[in-house]
């Protein structure tokens, strides 16, 4: 006698009266309607009853794999090209199998970050409009539960589901957009992984074997040792704060603004390794394409150490992956907070966004500049639909070899003097470089004496010849640096100069951990 049991995300199959066995479990990242991975070999695994021998069929390919004495099990499935044929996948354990259907051959991409890329298309420009027209069945979307951990997880909560305007509502805005391209250039299945967590820095998205393994992150994780000691005297003191403030509030003497700020604790977003252990590495490693990413607001205050702390989660990444050197793309800081009419030698966003420049140096990487398209009053700009397009351009010039997509607008490439006391700029992706709206700004040089001035700009082909009456002798170049810089330089695809500097002088961050 069967018994069926449907759980949503996938169907066991049990025979009523068989001998006592492990409990046949794969986790939630393998469910019905999920993507796989086109043109590789797709990894899935488990547990099951030790030394048992499992069947795998999925479609016409059928393999037989033992259970190892620790009840772990993995496999890999045939590589297949993409396209919308609909494959069921099968693992049994003598008579109980997990059963999945639905599921297509396409591109697999990780979208992860901070707010920017939590932020859901209910929140990004037009949501009435993109919600009614987000029907795209062969696009599909995991979103995975956001959770803390102490350890590296086995599974998190999650399941596959197709586009449509139920399910795309509370998904990440950036990868909705990121994915859709795809979808619509490429013409083949998508799947996109949403795994992001608003407010968090880049250390807790990255394992405990790496952050022991660099330098620069020795300082954050002497501070959470101590956060996380002195937490149950912090809490003590805050309980105590607590229970004063709910009494006075109650007698009317206080209001939600008094409120005491609960301290950090052992499970608290922040603390280091606890994102990766709870929401990267229940995922790997799931055969994908690539990542996308949005993130560094968090870590602006530290940004000379995100120079190394951000390559060093990338590569960490790819490591535990085990798939090479994937494309990881990531965008670089949007413009925020009221401008500056005077030069700002210093700020730490644009120290932020030159650690995400620094970071080009990794094989495989792609920067897409937002510093055009945030706002003033709201860290958390809208326009998300153009962030996922210029993601996109990297992956489709770059992954998917389509020539005529310009994936970045104008990049330093270097400068040098002129005869006459001027700065020559030259940039890649320089093609139709020109000012928007004719007019050009937002460069200042400097002499020895390190007092910053705007600067005269003009494009003379593929660069920028810069020059001051009060710097006749310039030794160093800054492009839009500051939180909310002028930015007016372009190139001929429309997309934006990244923010650079030609000095090395020590910014405002060097020194803080």
């Amino acid at each position: 006698m069967r018994l069926l049991r449907n759980f949503g995300f996938l169907t066991v199959l049990l025979v009523l009266g068989a001998s006592a066995q492990a409990e046949l479990w794969m986790p939630h990242i393998f469910s019905s309607h999920m993507v796989l991975q086109q043109k590789q070999k797709n990894p899935v695994w488990g547990k099951a009853d030790p030394g048992a021998v499992l069947e795998i069929q999925f479609g016409d390919s059928v393999q037989k794999v033992t259970v190892g004495e620790d009840g772990r099990w993995n496999a890999l499935l045939k590589s297949r090209p993409a396209g919308y044929t609909q494959y069921d996948l099968r693992v049994s354990q003598g008579a109980e199998s997990l059963y999945f259907e639905d599921i297509l051959i396409g591109e697999v991409w990780v979208g992860s970050g901070q707010s920017n890329m939590q932020m859901t298309v209910t929140s990004s420009n037009d949501a009435e409009k993109e919600i009614a027209a987000a029907n795209y069945p062969n696009l599909r979307l995991f979103y995975v539960t956001r959770v803390t951990a102490d350890t590296p997880q086995e599974d998190c909560q999650g399941t596959w589901q197709a586009c449509t305007p139920e399910t795309i509502p509370g998904f990440s805005a950036v990868a909705y957009f990121f994915g859709r391209e795809l979808h619509k250039k490429l013409n083949i299945p998508v799947g996109m992984i949403h795994s992001s967590w608003g407010g968090t820095p880049s250390e807790s998205w990255t394992s405990k074997e790496r952050v022991d393994a660099v330098d620069a992150f020795a300082p954050i994780t002497e501070r959470w040792e101590q956060i996380v000691a002195n937490y149950p005297e912090t809490k003590a003191a805050f309980d105590k704060k607590f229970a004063e403030w709910k009494a006075k509030k109650e007698k009317g003497e206080a209001t939600d603004k008094d409120k005491p700020r609960a301290p950090m604790g052992p499970t608290h977003p922040h603390r280091i390794s606890s994102l990766y252990n709870g929401m990267i590495h229940p995922i790997v490693p799931y055969g994908i394409k690539g990542a996308i990413w949005y993130q560094g607001e968090s870590n602006a205050g530290r940004a000379f150490q995100y120079r190394t702390i951000f390559p060093a989660m990338i590569e960490d990444w790819r490591e535990k992956w085990n798939q090479g050197d994937f494309p990881f793309y990531f965008v670089q800081l949007a413009n925020f907070r009221a401008r500056s009419e005077e030069p700002t030698p210093d700020d730490s966003w644009a120290e932020l966004r030159e650690a995400q420049t620094m970071t080009l140096a990794l094989k495989n990487t792609g920067m897409a500049s937002a510093i055009d398209i945030g706002a003033a009053d709201d860290i958390h700009p809208k326009n998300k639909q153009e962030v996922g397009r210029r993601l996109a351009r990297w992956a489709l010039r770059y992954d998917y070899k389509q020539r005529d997509v310009v994936p970045s607008g104008p990049l330093y490439k270097s400068h040098s003097m002129t005869k006459d006391g001027k700065v020559a700029v030259s940039f890649d992706y320089a093609k139709g470089l020109h000012g928007k709206d004719g007019k050009l700004a937002g460069f200042m040089i400097a002499g020895e004496d390190r007092q910053f001035v705007w600067a005269d700009a003009e494009v003379k082909g593929k660069q920028v010849i810069l020059s001051s009456s009060a710097v006749p002798e310039p030794k160093a170049v800054r492009y839009g640096w500051a939180i909310n810089p002028v930015s007016t330089l372009y190139n001929g695809a429309g997309l934006p100069a990244s923010p650079f500097r030609t000095d090395d002088w020590p910014g405002i961050t060097v020194d803080a951990k």
